[in-house]
């Protein structure tokens, strides 16, 4: 029979041999999170439109090409959030978080929708960590969130993972930067694509982010916003650098980052790895000390990351990082008739409320037919009752790896005995 349908291009399905990865690293990501004094914040999947293009830019690729955005049944246009910072910015504004003390600490595990080209760590539907902090100007935030970051690879093992920061400054000296920018452009601008000439006028730092070849390269020789930054933001840059310096993250300043989105200011960073392909950024963030203000909200200074699951688990794997499979049966419960089949349902029952991964047969099998299938789940022992275990009050535990057998009592000591004889059973490794 032919499937109906499969999952959408640039989606995937998270398998149950899959999802103990994701369940570890997110643990991890929770962790971290903790120790930081940041607190979880979970906003709709959804969003009305207005608030991505204010906050993202309408000049970016995320708001020109990119946001799956719909009408409703009431004719409101919503659009799937194609990041975390914006909804998060908003629930902090609606519901007054701000007046809880500062800085606010938030971070955030979601997931985000871009329609772009589907590729290797590159999906229309991806999970996203993000850390968002409100209320502090100092470059000691920066290096903060910047330091969080470099502690979260540490703890999962992850190697070859380099630090890119660069300033964009502020509205102040990105503005003489801008027209820099267009009269450097504005040489080239039969060279540079549709979308990079629309750019020119609105906002030329976007072409700086352009992916087109003929652009990159041309961009590759556009004045650098470090050479137009006021003193508030050179200051505020060499504010971080010394603070990572004291901590011992190694960094690269690189000139070029800018970032997809709009809102940033400042401070931008990029963590880079080696083992992605093109595909290289596996998490990236910055200031935003604007986009408070320009969601409705009183001056805020504000800054936070994005750090790509899928990515991160690419590298992780590509390195060879150990990580947990789906968790095992402990112990298989096989029956023979249908006393025996209620008494395994009993047992096994017993086992879940002590927390034991423990299976029996719900489909009427053979017993050739459930070990069979004992067999295929992992189960590290197995429990075979008939009418004569019954009877006698007692079964034998085997151990699935060496064949040994002991004997346990089916009454209220079961449990005891179980709990003894799998402690005592160096092979399975409890």
């Amino acid at each position: 029979m032919e499937l109906l349908t499969q999952a959408p291009k640039g989606t995937q399905d998270a398998l149950p041999r899959d999802t103990a990865k994701w369940r570890l690293v997110e643990d991890v990501l929770r962790s971290e999170a903790a120790i930081h004094g940041f607190g979880e914040i979970r906003t709709p999947v959804f969003e009305h439109t207005e608030l991505f293009q204010r906050s993202v830019g309408e000049t970016t690729d995320v708001v020109q090409k990119e946001m799956y955005t719909f009408q409703d049944k009431g004719g409101r246009s919503v659009t799937l959030r194609p990041e975390g910072t914006a909804g998060a910015v908003r629930a902090m504004l609606e519901h007054g978080l701000y007046n809880e003390g500062l800085p606010l600490k938030l971070y955030y595990l979601t997931s985000c929708y871009r329609y772009e080209k589907a590729q290797k760590g590159r999906l229309r539907e991806f999970h996203q960590f993000g850390v968002e902090m409100f209320g502090s100007a100092s470059p000691a935030a920066d290096a903060e969130v910047i330091s969080m970051g470099a502690a979260l690879f540490e703890r999962l093992g992850v190697q070859n993972i380099s630090l890119q920061i660069n300033s964009i400054g502020c509205p102040t000296c990105r503005a003489r930067y801008t027209e820099a920018l267009r009269g450097y452009f504005a040489q080239y601008e039969d060279r540079l694509c549709e979308t990079c000439r629309s750019r020119l006028a609105r906002n030329p730092m976007r072409i700086l982010d352009c992916k087109e070849e003929a652009c990159a390269k041309i961009a590759a020789e556009a004045p650098r916003m470090l050479e137009y930054l006021c003193e508030g933001c050179q200051a505020h840059f060499e504010g971080v650098k010394r603070r990572l310096d004291t901590v011992g993250i190694a960094y690269e300043v690189n000139p070029s980052i800018v970032r997809g989105l709009d809102y940033y200011t400042r401070t931008v960073f990029e963590f880079i790895s080696n083992d992605l392909g093109a595909q290289s950024t596996v998490c990236g963030g910055g200031r935003y000390d604007g986009l408070v203000e320009e969601l409705g909200g009183q001056p805020m200074p504000a800054l936070g990351f994005g750090l790509g699951l899928e990515r991160l688990l690419l590298i992780m794997e590509a390195q060879q990082i150990e990580l947990p499979g789906q968790e095992p049966c402990e112990i298989y419960v096989a029956s023979l008739g249908d006393a025996a089949s209620v008494a395994a349902f009993k047992l096994v029952n017993e086992l879940h409320r002590c927390g034991v991964p423990a299976a029996c047969d719900l489909n009427d099998r053979t017993l050739k037919a459930q070990m069979k299938y004992a067999n295929k789940i992992g189960s590290q022992f197995s429990l075979v009752l008939g009418d004569d275990e019954l009877a006698s009050g007692k079964a034998m535990l085997k151990n699935m790896k060496n064949g040994e057998k002991k004997p346990v009592r089916l009454d209220e000591h079961f449990i005891d005995d179980y709990i003894t004889i799998v402690t005592e059973a160096e092979d399975i490794g409890f």
